[in-house]
């Protein structure tokens, strides 16, 4: 007798992904086409990586709250996540709205499911059936997956709550077929600081400007997003708290610390140097000193026609010299 959950595979017309029927669960067409065109949108993963970062950023709301952890959020916040997403990945792929389910993805009908814990999935019972987006990030080990489910009975805990959602059991989430495993999660900045410069960053003695210096101070060679400057300014015209004239460049000038962004011409920089290459709607700080023998064959730049290292502890502060202009 054929079970009554049984996901009978259907025969999909005209879809090139069924190429990648072998490397998908019980041969699921539907599941290759899906995983097909998303590996297609997004190969190398930045994209979602992108959108669960901005998310909890998004929840956080730092530029109001201050906050940067997700524990501080409230309970209801953090129920709205999943909703978020969903959101935010349609949103980005572009992603046509499904029949019953959250998108359709190749004509499939495909569900989004988040959560910050790995395998708390809370699957509805429409979804039985049907493939499920399953994501996780997590902002403490700063690692995120994506990946794709047929929901059938057999993968499911039984469940005990009041909207009848289950869970994926732990013992087949080999039947996930995973995108993205296990990848790094662009850093909150904020969270994984040491508490004492935490502190410090966070003073609410500062004014929004001293903050910002603070930030760079303390958190060199670290990527640090336009969100942590814009948490840590708590200010609408945070960007202008980075800038030269009056911003960090300038305050920090005489402290030897060189603040880059994601203009090519500070990428380079950043890159001459041998420190973190600021991605998009990222910066980067270092205190430089002028080149010498003793520093023998460390990364260098040339600004204002000098050679210019990373500077080690020990080295004497020198006044920053320019970066190049990121005017095209």
């Amino acid at each position: 007798m054929t079970e009554t959950n049984a996901y009978i595979p259907q025969q999909l017309p005209d879809v090139a992904a069924a190429t990648a029927i072998a490397t998908t669960p019980l041969g699921d067409a539907e599941l290759a086409a899906v995983a097909t065109h998303l590996k297609g949108l997004d190969p190398a993963g930045s994209r979602f990586a992108a959108v669960l970062r901005d998310t909890i950023d998004q929840l956080l709301n730092g530029e109001a709250t201050g906050r940067y952890d997700w524990q501080q959020l409230f309970k209801t916040e953090k129920t709205h996540a999943g909703t978020l997403v969903e959101i935010n990945v349609q949103r980005e792929f572009q992603l046509a709205d499904g029949q019953e389910m959250d998108y359709s993805i190749c004509g499939v009908d495909v569900d989004c499911k988040y959560s910050q814990q790995f395998g708390g999935w809370m699957i509805p019972p429409e979804a039985m059936g049907h493939i499920c987006l399953l994501l996780w990030a997590e902002d403490r080990t700063s690692r995120w997956s994506a990946g794709l489910l047929r929901v059938r009975r057999e993968v499911l805990n039984k469940g005990n709550n009041r909207d009848h959602k289950l869970t994926v059991k732990a013992a087949h989430r080999d039947s996930i077929h995973w995108l993205w495993k296990d990848q790094p999660l662009p850093e909150n900045v904020l969270l994984h600081m040491l508490p004492a410069d935490r502190e410090a960053v966070l003073s609410p003695s500062l004014s929004g400007q001293a903050r910002v210096n603070e930030l760079f101070r303390r958190a060199q060679n670290r990527p640090v997003s336009r969100n942590v400057v814009r948490t840590v300014a708590q200010q609408k015209d945070y960007m202008k708290r980075v800038r030269y004239n009056g911003g960090a460049r300038s305050q920090l000038r005489s402290e030897g610390i060189l603040i880059m962004g994601d203009y090519a011409s500070h990428q380079d920089v950043a890159r001459s140097l041998g420190i973190y290459v600021p991605k998009e709607g990222e910066f980067v700080s270092a205190r430089v000193v002028p080149a010498a023998e003793l520093h023998g064959r460390a990364p260098s730049v040339t600004l204002d026609g000098h050679a210019w290292v990373r500077a080690r502890p020990e080295d004497p502060v020198v006044p920053a010299p320019s970066l190049p202009s990121h005017k095209k």
